[in-house]
């Protein structure tokens, strides 16, 4: 009876851990994915390894395109992509769900100002990034990536969207600091 007791003690603890956690920490090297990607409605190919060539990346997934949350995390990452743009880096939102209607997401909540794009369940994975209610679908969870393709930060809650754009725009920020263009 005292394990069984203990064990739900542990389970409990797990739920009760902070959402800021994401598997890939600072340091882990991010696992490279190809994918169409869509910009202001048109379709063109898309892999982090050549994005990263040009700067740190903004790799943030989604549960699915058309839903409150990701619709408000797109529109904030849309108004914040000026700044992601001038410190050097690229912002790239991407999902399992609704792939369908990306095209339309991209012009609609993302205001053709960054590429969306569908990504298997193995990237999702990779990424440790599976909602574990809908493991089809990804969690909300952000990665900056360095040029060198080392995770700088990483960042997981479902119930804030905006926060997901505000910490990734510090830790980008942040890496410009030590940086310099």
């Amino acid at each position: 009876m005292k394990r069984l007791i203990a064990a739900a003690v542990a389970a409990s603890a797990l739920l009760a851990a902070p959402a800021a956690l994401a598997a890939l920490q600072p340091g882990d090297k991010a696992p490279d994915f190809s994918s169409t990607a869509y910009l202001a409605g048109k379709g063109a190919p898309f892999q982090l390894s050549k994005a990263l060539k040009k700067g740190p990346v903004v790799l943030y997934f989604f549960p699915s395109a058309y839903t409150k949350g990701c619709t408000i995390e797109a529109n904030e990452f849309a108004v914040a992509t000026a700044d992601f743009n001038a410190m050097g880096a690229t912002v790239i939102g991407v999902t399992a769900g609704q792939t369908e209607r990306l095209a339309d997401f991209s012009k609609e909540h993302c205001r053709d100002k960054f590429a969306v794009a569908a990504v298997t369940k193995d990237t999702i994975k990779a990424y440790d990034a599976v909602l574990a209610m809908k493991p089809d679908l990804s969690e909300r969870t952000s990665y900056v990536i360095a040029p060198d393709g080392k995770v700088i930060y990483a960042f997981s809650d479902l119930a804030n969207p905006v926060e997901h754009v505000v910490k990734t725009k510090e830790a980008v920020k942040a890496w410009r600091a030590k940086h310099p263009k």
